[in-house]
């Protein structure tokens, strides 16, 4: 009887220690997976832009969307210059235009108002579009800046790798 009781004892230890060492596994390559996960979220911007250079050599073409425009409003020529310079200088863009004064008409608490306002392009990687917001919004002497931005659909490819140099990556 007890050679029936060790022999049951040992057949369900060797099956417990079979399965703690399956739990064991299965929790390393879960943990793995996860640390995986974890990277190529944090990497994404960097493989995307590897991924458009590599793309833009091999078939000399332009990835639609890689570059974009935003219009930011301000409301003389001199803080337009300032924020314009200020986004340079953080290397957010590769250029800043700064357009003429223009016309505005715009609804603000309930009335129609009319003003004149400079207007700026900011011409950027998309990857650095939050950075721009975020920078503008800090910055700018206005309660709410009028920041809107556009994906570049095509371009000369020339102009478009120049924009790449001249902005560092993320």
């Amino acid at each position: 009887m007890t050679f029936v009781v060790t022999n049951r004892m040992e057949c369900l230890f060797q099956r417990c220690h079979k399965e703690a060492a399956l739990h064991s596994v299965f929790r390393s390559v879960l943990l793995m997976l996860c640390l995986l996960l974890v990277l190529c979220v944090s990497m994404y911007p960097a493989l995307w832009s590897i991924g458009v250079q590599l793309r833009s050599a091999f078939t000399g073409s332009y990835i639609p969307g890689h570059h974009s425009v935003l219009l930011v409003n301000s409301p003389n020529e001199q803080a337009a210059r300032d924020i314009g310079r200020a986004i340079m200088e953080r290397r957010l863009a590769a250029s800043v235009n700064i357009l003429a004064r223009t016309s505005t008409m715009y609804y603000w608490k309930g009335e129609i108002q009319d003003a004149s306002e400079i207007l700026m392009l900011v011409k950027t990687k998309t990857s650095r579009i939050q950075q721009v917001i975020d920078y503008v919004r800090s910055v700018h002497p206005y309660a709410n800046p009028e920041v809107l931005s556009f994906p570049v659909e095509d371009g000369n490819l020339a102009y478009m790798k120049w924009m790449d140099e001249a902005i560092p990556d993320d």
